[in-house]
């Protein structure tokens, strides 16, 4: 005798069945070769896939928390920088990945609340394809300029930029250093050039080098060049200033009424992670965000330790989505 279809069951029995397949589902998830893989978990080296480059704060962010994790489980962490194409390629690599937890994306706001906005077409889902494990810290951003800059100030960039629309460039190797850029000229309602790099660091040796006029980037990778003295901070990202540099004024002090944009880091797995294993590796990272060695990187970041659940992970990038949506748009920025 065939089944009788789902649909043609009654309310009763339907609710009877669904219960009973998430208990089977449950049942897995806690059968015991899943439970013996997570006690053991971890019991080799684990590969920190970071989207952006070397020296970027995203990659000192992961051999901060790795180190800690070393420290936790005597296993090794291998960080694997995979930059290039707003964090694309690390994205897809960790989507494609074994879901066992050996495999985990230290990554932004950047491949998980904007990218969808700013490209037609991505490599990867970033809700469908990943297992949220934890926040891991939040922080805003300095806009600079060359040492040798003619401008002071916010004021006087802007001022600049009014009288020569299309003449200042600035560079960004990240969705938050692009997204601050260009809300920037939003507000100030300026028209400065957009000049994509592949990550922060390799726009920063151009403004060094002074190919380009300024850049809004992380401070792990600005106020290190702003104390060597080869870079000039204007003005900090979010409403409140910067540990780092408390005499440089918000941009939001610094005539640009209304001024706010932060960034996040987090950590995700590949889609299909045993729950088990998502609940050890949240463990871990929780507590290595508070390590002597995440200290040490929020620290000189000016930035802040940041842990979650998976599930409230989950719903902070749903909202971020958003957020960062509407911002896109009211820049006027096109899919790409």
């Amino acid at each position: 005798m065939n089944p009788t279809p789902f649909h043609r069951l009654t309310n009763t029995t339907r609710r009877h069945a669904l219960a009973t397949a998430a208990l089977v589902a449950l049942g897995a998830l806690h059968s015991p070769l899943v439970l013996a893989q997570a006690t053991a978990f971890p019991n080799k080296p684990i590969t920190f896939v970071v989207p952006f480059a070397a020296g970027s704060a995203t990659d000192q962010l992961a051999r901060a928390i790795g180190q800690s994790l070393t420290n936790d489980t005597k296993q090794a962490v291998v960080v694997d920088n995979k930059a290039g194409a707003s964090g694309m390629i690390a994205a897809s690599a960790v989507a494609k990945a074994p879901a066992d937890g050996y495999t985990v994306l230290i990554t932004t706001n950047t491949t998980h609340a904007a990218n969808e906005h700013l490209y037609k077409k991505l490599s990867y889902d970033p809700v469908k394809d990943f297992a949220p494990l934890t926040g891991l810290g939040k922080g805003g951003q300095v806009l600079v300029v060359n040492a040798a800059s003619p401008y002071k100030s916010v004021a006087e960039l802007v001022a600049f930029a009014k009288k020569n629309p299309g003449k200042l460039s600035f560079g960004s190797g990240s969705s938050s250093s692009r997204m601050a850029g260009e809300m920037l000229k939003q507000m100030a309602g300026v028209e400065i050039l957009h000049v994509p790099y592949r990550s922060n660091p390799f726009a920063i040796t151009d403004l060094l080098a002074g190919q380009i006029d300024l850049m809004i980037t992380d401070t792990s990778t600005g106020v290190p060049q702003v104390k060597a003295g080869k870079l000039r901070a204007l003005g900090y990202s979010t409403q409140k200033r910067s540990t780092q540099l408390p005499d440089v004024p918000t941009i939001d002090e610094a005539g640009v009424k209304g001024y706010d944009m932060g960034y996040w880091f987090a950590a995700y797995a590949p889609a299909g992670t045993p729950a088990p294993v998502v609940a050890r590796l949240n463990e871990l990272l929780a507590a290595a965000t508070k390590s002597a060695a995440a200290k040490n990187f929020f620290d000189n970041a000016g930035s802040e330790a940041w842990s979650t659940t998976p599930d409230e992970l989950a719903k902070f990038q749903a909202a971020e989505t958003v957020k960062w949506g509407k911002v896109i748009r009211a820049a006027g920025i096109e899919a790409e």
